[in-house]
């Protein structure tokens, strides 16, 4: 007995686009490297984790 996989709509929306436009994955990867994938400067999150104010709990007071 073959059993098929099931595909759903929305992946096979999804394998058609990314036919359609081989492309997106390239540039989602571009996009992650620039966002997340860069080194942290700690003496920088440092600084600023020093010289932020606190915010009050309540804005209005």
């Amino acid at each position: 007995m073959k059993y098929t996989r099931y595909v759903s709509e929305f992946e096979q929306f999804l394998n058609r686009y990314k036919e359609e436009h081989p492309n997106v994955e390239a540039d989602q990867r571009r996009g992650w490297k620039i966002w997340w994938d860069h080194r942290q400067d700690l003496d920088a999150l440092d600084r600023q984790r020093r010289d932020s104010v606190e915010t009050k709990p309540y804005y209005y007071g």
